[in-house]
């Protein structure tokens, strides 16, 4: 059996941020509250580092969901928002899809709450038009363990990468040489382990 490794391309990649909505985080419970604003905000930095198209989109937002967090928000103000009226899978939204299409990129990078359906209606959807999607696993969140493996098994068989955002930031970067700084300190903020890698390199570099 043949193996192509497809890479992640921080120029034919987009990340869609799924109904990450203050209501719904609290369906979460496969990760801690903490570890996941952390992971997510880490791939909303990476986005932002690698200047990397970015959609956002809500469902029922009026109702028991709540408004998308607002930490994406605020970081992303000029990013195509999309508000969906009742739509559970965003596909199902033709703005949405429109927008999607419109940033000219294959790869689709998907995260949301809940993986089972938020992001893995969306991720079948998108491979069956012949989108590339990776979806990122510790920025998505549901009930339990049980729940979360039977979705990713779902996209996974369908073609999707599964892939962390620390996997998907590495790809993205290719090499150390690119930018230490500006890449490391997105890890060391994110993860306070890493962050004693980072600085025993600025420590070294100073002393040189």
């Amino acid at each position: 059996m043949s193996f192509k490794y497809n890479r992640l391309d921080k120029d034919k990649a987009a990340v869609l941020f799924v109904d990450h909505q203050s209501g719904l985080l609290s369906l979460v419970r496969d990760y801690s509250p903490d570890e996941f604003k952390n992971n997510l905000l880490a791939l909303a930095d990476i986005a932002k580092y690698f200047k990397l198209p970015v959609i956002l989109t809500t469902s029922f937002e009026q109702g028991p969901n709540g408004p998308m967090v607002p930490e994406l928000k605020n970081m992303f103000p000029d990013a195509p928002y999309f508000a969906r009226p009742g739509q559970i899978n965003a596909w199902d939204n033709e703005d949405f899809v429109k927008a999607v299409k419109a940033t000219g990129r294959k790869q689709l990078i998907i995260a949301g709450i809940v993986t089972d359906v938020c992001v893995a209606f969306p991720t079948l959807s998108a491979l069956e038009e012949g989108f590339e999607v990776f979806v990122i696993t510790d920025c998505s969140g549901t009930f339990n363990a049980a729940v979360r493996d039977a979705a990713w098994l779902r996209m996974q068989n369908a073609g999707a990468q599964l892939i962390n955002w620390f996997a998907a930031g590495s790809e993205l970067q290719r090499d150390w040489r690119n930018d230490v700084e500006g890449f490391g300190k997105i890890l060391g903020d994110h993860l306070p382990i890493y962050a004693n890698l980072i600085q025993s390199h600025s420590s070294v570099q100073s002393q040189k």
